[in-house]
């Protein structure tokens, strides 16, 4: 079984949910990468979107024998991917280099000297494909879903 997400201890890596986002971007990857930081820390989100990432990817897998990549990588590079429309080269890329995609992936370290966790080419093209158009539109039901069940909350709240 494949592991929805083990953020190893590592000493300065930067948790994914005290990751900071630019709020004055024109770019946008920051709000995407924004709303999976709301995946990861809203637990009844987080775990609606893992049993359907579960129960979609599960039996596509193989056992290759190499390292593959948790659900959470997974999911947020296939997002990057469908984002910036990019190809598999830039990819890999910005999942080894652009400091916020790597925050929440949960492998960004700023401590000199720890050695960065590496994702291969192979194994971002084997994973992100797993991931369809289709799946991310099924994982946006369910946030909007979400984010109406939220309004639905504060009106009441509110008394409006």
């Amino acid at each position: 079984m494949r592991k929805r997400f083990e953020q190893q201890l590592i000493i300065g890596a930067t948790p994914i949910s005290e990751t900071k986002f630019p709020l004055r971007s024109r770019d946008e990857l920051p709000r995407v990468l924004k709303a999976l930081h709301y995946i990861f820390i809203t637990p009844e989100l987080n775990n609606a979107v893992f049993n359907l990432l579960e129960d979609r990817i599960a039996n596509k897998m193989e056992m290759t024998g190499r390292k593959g990549m948790d659900l959470w990588h997974t999911l947020v590079l296939a997002a990057v991917s469908n984002t910036s429309e990019t190809n598999w080269g830039r990819l890999e890329h910005v999942a080894n280099y652009d400091t916020l995609v790597r925050k929440i992936l949960g492998v960004h370290t700023s401590t000199y000297g720890v050695q960065n966790y590496e994702f291969d080419y192979q194994t971002i093209i084997d994973n992100v494909s797993l991931i369809d158009e289709e799946l991310l539109f099924e994982i946006n039901d369910l946030m909007v879903k979400h984010g109406q069940m939220l309004f639905k909350k504060m009106k009441s709240v509110i008394g409006k």
